[in-house]
């Protein structure tokens, strides 16, 4: 079999299929984490039963990934025939027949319409868009790219995501899946594709940005090892796709292998060709079910269209992937502890040099990529070096993917060029803060990450731009503050987690966090002297100088970078016993206001510890040295009577 022609045989089969079931009918469920999380499941048992009652038989239900609109899940999109696809937001199952009915007979129920796709979004391979048959009644509704959270956005690493069926490579296929690859095996030598990615800039998208063609590129260039005194054989590579995502508020990665798992196989296939890897692995966490099940199915039907195993394309490049399931440690997504964690040891980092690129798995040369740079890697080897270099600033080039969460009303995943202000990602995509409160700071990068106050919310999102400020872009994590959120209470937050995922392997982080995190809750609960605040911000620049590992040495970034900007909250603590947010237990009480309370009991029958005195008929009132702060009684409270007093 001529596998050249093997692949381009699929790849027309794959286009033919495309176009054949947008001639149909069609209803797609956002069916990522988050919209099954929303309610995606029950939609989609109300779909079928709906379908059913209706008689209704020519319709293909599909699944689909996280389109990044996180705040409108569950999303369902519906295509009739040679039609536009329209999505429906925040889909209710009780609302499921109605839409169905409706849309089906020529109306929509426009409340709930969420977008019409724009027809550039289900474009296929080297084919035109089609001009759709546009019903009056979808004249007027907004398209997916002109909605405000998206006007801003260029989707590179996002391109599927959301569009296709992740566990149909029919679907990859026709967008254009694996002619990266094809175009790589048949036509580049190693070294052409190491230059190209050089050339493009494309720098790590997991931590701390280094070029990805340069790491590449010295694990290319790794020794030969002598097998005898007459013969000379490369030596064994490998190829790591590190999809460990265990930073709070963060699931981009998740995101990415849910929706478009092809891309990350051929991202990383094409990276293994560069340095003359035949073995790679997908490390992911395995908390990530759903992901883990969309990529062993892409797996296995890459190896059954000849995309992984032997002579790939009818060359002599063979190259094989294993999934291994990590246990939720956060140091492993450090890549030594990673590389240490496949071998089967203790996730612990170790010093550097040697680097992995020269010394990683079993000693032999590994390359370790994110989930975000190995997707990005055959749009680069597509559209050209030149073309992604035109994209972003002079030091960082091509796009940034975050979790856009928090107090922001339009929370879920952003793709923006780099150099795009802090203030545009928050208030002209994210909609600005929710619930009408006032900004406080944005934090990026994870636990490892630094708080950026208000007044330096234009800063352009780099990696430099981000450094200066002490924080980094990290994995991709944006967590906005609102006025509501007590900044030294963030910080204890951040500081609880590290301490508590300390590998324990080196004093400054396993010691000195736990210290740090001891003085943060001195000071949040009222107990701590002004003196305190110098022995913490020397202990976190020891721990930043002489802690092993990137982990450690990032760890006390929210503690240096809250006492920078936000060092009054720490003196109003100490000081005056004040908690400006109301959130620290012990600096405020919880007061009942007789004018606004009903007399209902609620709070008396919520509260954990017995600490809401009184009846409904004399009324009630909180003895606050039993109060706990759990915060029950202000939430369940009706009619808000419950107030927090400093």
């Amino acid at each position: 079999m001529n596998k050249s022609n093997h692949f381009h045989d699929i790849t027309e089969e794959a286009i033919l299929y495309s176009k054949e079931k947008h001639n149909k009918n069609r209803i797609i469920i956002g069916y990522g984490t988050c919209g099954i999380a929303a309610g995606a499941e029950e939609v989609l048992k109300e779909v079928q039963q709906v379908l059913h009652e209706l008689k209704i038989e020519d319709v293909i239900i599909e699944k689909t990934g996280c389109i990044g609109c996180c705040s409108y899940e569950p999303l369902m999109d519906i295509e009739l025939a040679n039609s536009p696809r329209v999505s429906y937001k925040n889909v209710k199952p009780k609302e499921v027949k109605e839409i169905i009915d409706k849309h089906f007979e020529g109306e929509l129920k426009k409340e709930k319409v969420f977008c019409m796709f724009d027809e550039q979004e289900n474009i296929i391979q080297n084919q035109e868009s089609w001009k759709y048959n546009i019903p009056e009644i979808y004249s007027g509704l907004p398209t997916f790219k002109s909605l405000p959270m998206l006007k801003k956005q260029k989707r590179i690493t996002l391109r599927n995501v959301g569009i296709i069926d992740p566990e149909n490579i029919n679907d990859y296929l026709a967008r254009g899946g694996y002619q990266a690859l094809y175009k790589t095996l048949t036509a580049l030598s190693p070294k052409e594709v190491i230059d190209e990615i050089k050339s493009s800039g494309l720098r790590g998208r997991g931590g701390a940005g280094f070029p990805t063609g340069v790491k590449w590129e010295f694990a290319y260039n790794a020794e030969l090892s002598k097998t005898t005194e007459d013969s000379i054989e490369k030596t064994e590579k490998y190829v790591v796709c590190n999809a460990d995502e265990g930073d709070p508020g963060a699931f981009m990665d998740r995101s990415l292998i849910e929706g478009d798992p092809h891309s990350v196989i051929e991202g990383l296939t094409i990276a293994a060709y560069a340095i003359g890897a035949t073995k790679g692995f997908i490390y992911i966490r395995a908390e990530y079910p759903l992901a883990i099940k969309r990529l062993e199915i892409a797996l296995k039907q890459a190896y059954e269209n000849h995309f992984l195993g032997d002579n790939i394309f009818g060359t002599d490049f063979h190259f094989s992937i294993e999934i291994r399931k990590g246990a939720g440690a956060f140091v492993c997504g450090e890549e030594t502890a990673l590389i240490n964690s496949i071998m089967g040891l203790r996730g612990e980092p170790r010093p550097r040099p040697p680097y992995p690129a020269v010394s990683g798995l079993w000693g032999k040369p590994t390359i370790i990529n994110n989930v975000k740079t190995l997707v990005t890697v055959p749009v680069i080897l597509l559209n050209g070096a030149k073309w992604f270099s035109s994209i972003g600033t002079e030091d960082t080039k091509g796009t940034a993917v975050f979790a856009l969460t928090g107090d922001v009303k339009n929370s879920g995943l952003v793709e923006v060029p780099m150099g795009t202000t802090l203030r545009e990602i928050i208030f002209d995509i994210g909609g600005g803060v929710k619930g009408n409160k006032q900004f406080k700071a944005v934090q990026t990068g994870g636990p490892s990450g630094g708080c950026i106050p208000f007044s330096l919310i234009d800063t352009p999102v780099d990696f430099a731009s981000l450094k200066k400020l002490g924080s980094i872009m990290g994995s991709g994590g944006m967590i906005v503050c609102s006025e509501s959120t007590c900044m030294v209470d963030l910080a204890r937050y951040f500081m609880t987690f590290i301490a508590s995922e300390s590998c324990g392997k080196c004093t400054p982080c396993r010691e000195g966090t736990v210290r740090a995190l001891e003085m943060l809750e001195k000071i949040t609960s009222g107990d701590a002297t002004i003196d305190i605040l110098t022995d913490l911000e020397q202990l976190s620049l020891v721990i930043k100088d002489t802690a092993l590992c990137g982990l450690g040495q990032t760890a006390p970034n929210p503690i240096l970078s809250t006492l920078k900007y936000f060092k009054e909250e720490y003196i109003e603590h100490i000081e005056q016993k004040v908690c400006r947010a109301k959130v620290c237990p012990g600096l405020f009480n919880y007061v009942i206001n007789d004018d606004l309370c009903i007399k209902c009991g609620v709070c008396q029958n919520v509260c954990p510890v017995d600490a809401v005195f009184g009846s409904k008929e004399t009324g009630f009132f909180i003895e606050n040295r039993l109060c706990i702060s759990c915060n029950a009684c202000f939430e369940r409270c009706p009619k808000r009577a419950i107030e927090k007093v400093n």
